[in-house]
Formats: C-alpha cells, sequence, structure tokens
C-alpha cells in the first residue's frame, strides 16, 4: 500500500498533535522549577515552541513566486 500525499500530512498532524499533548503532560507533572536555573524544564519549554510551530506551519499558506505573480498578493503578472 502506498500513502498519497494526503495520507502524509494527515499521518504528520496526527503525531505533532500526540507529541504536544505528551509534552504538555510531561510539563504539568515536572516538579516546581528554579526560574531560569532548571535546564531540563526550559527544553521542554523549547520543545513545545517547536511542536506548536510545527503544527502552525502544516496550516499556513505559502507563497510560491511565479513568473507571473513577482510577490505576495500584487495581482500584477509580469509578462
Amino acid at each position: 500500500m502506498t500513502d498519497s500525499f494526503e495520507d502524509c500530512m494527515v499521518a504528520a498532524r496526527a503525531e505533532l498533535t500526540m507529541a504536544q499533548r505528551l509534552i504538555h503532560r510531561e510539563i504539568t507533572s515536572y516538579p516546581a522549577p528554579i526560574a531560569g536555573c532548571d535546564v531540563q524544564f526550559n527544553t521542554l519549554l523549547a520543545e513545545r515552541q517547536k511542536i506548536s510551530a510545527a503544527l502552525r506551519s502544516l496550516d499556513e499558506a505559502v507563497f510560491v513566486p511565479t513568473p507571473r505573480t513577482p510577490v505576495p498578493n500584487s495581482g500584477i503578472e509580469s509578462r
């Protein structure tokens, strides 16, 4: 069975959502850190940011310049 592009995107979103839930659970059950001094806690926070950014990037529209639209929202054709 071959996966389609859409299947891969659904799987990526599901895996990232699961990772987000797991890291949230790990952060909420973490013992109270000393502010700014707990490297492991700060690493968890950084990983949470990366996961959130990856999920957002799956939903955001990406501008791909072509000869007809050299800049976003220009509505101008360059021919």
